[in-house]
């Protein structure tokens, strides 16, 4: 008899929410896509006011918008939004690995390392999933090692959008060299406590997933504007 999981004891609302925020994080549920409580209720086999309630928790986070005479949709992914959650976190992640180069123990930088490793390794199976859990424990790592409540307490905050953003970092391929090479010159400058090249290496790697997620938007919106002008056209 298989163990029971954690999900297996939620409320059918709270298990409803963890799967349809997975599916927007992860783009599953792309951005603009509309949520049918009827097509959702059939698909995961529950009735339609677990979804309702799911929604309405998915709104309060900022992944739903409620649309009037539309419902509900998955919120959009703006430049506007996505640069001022980075601004945000590029400040915090050079407050945090100059921290780190102060304060991070053997034991932390040993723990950082394997940390590096098994992003490479995720980065070798080619899942997006499995690549963006292994970067979120990487910058975790560093985050525990500044040792400040308030610091960890304000980065987990940005951690929703930012996972958002990151998936859709990850996505693209051909940064992940990119992301490896970034990593590595992280642990490298919080090895050697040189504060300087871990603030801007740290900096560096914000600053590239920011033009890399921009120009997906461009591009995502280009695309959304030739389909719109074609269809119109037919």
């Amino acid at each position: 008899m298989p163990a029971a999981k954690e999900e297996d004891f939620l409320p059918l609302r709270d298990s409803v929410y963890n799967k349809l925020r997975q599916a927007i994080l992860t783009g599953e549920l792309p951005a603009g896509e509309r949520l049918m409580e009827v097509h959702l209720g059939d698909k995961l086999g529950v009735s339609r006011t677990p979804i309702r309630e799911a929604i309405r928790m998915l709104e309060l986070e900022g992944l739903v918008t409620m649309i009037p005479r539309k419902g509900a949709m998955v919120s959009q992914i703006t430049e506007k939004n996505m640069s001022d959650v980075l601004e945000v976190r590029r400040a915090l992640d050079i407050l945090c690995v100059q921290l780190a180069c102060e304060r991070i123990t053997s034991e932390g930088i040993d723990e950082l390392k394997k940390a590096r490793d098994a992003f490479e390794k995720a980065v070798e199976t080619n899942d997006s999933r499995v690549i963006a859990q292994a970067d979120v424990e990487f910058h975790n790592v560093i985050i525990r090692a500044t040792g400040n409540d308030r610091l960890i307490s304000l980065e987990d905050s940005l951690s929703l959008p930012m996972y958002r953003y990151r998936y859709e970092y990850i996505k693209d391929s051909s940064g992940h060299d990119n992301l490896v090479k970034e990593h590595r010159k992280i642990v490298t400058a919080i090895e050697k406590r040189n504060d300087e090249a871990a603030a801007a290496a740290a900096g560096e790697h914000i600053d590239n997933q920011r033009r890399s997620i921009i120009r997906q938007i461009r591009m995502d919106r280009e695309e959304e504007s030739m389909n719109a002008l074609y269809g119109k056209r037919r």
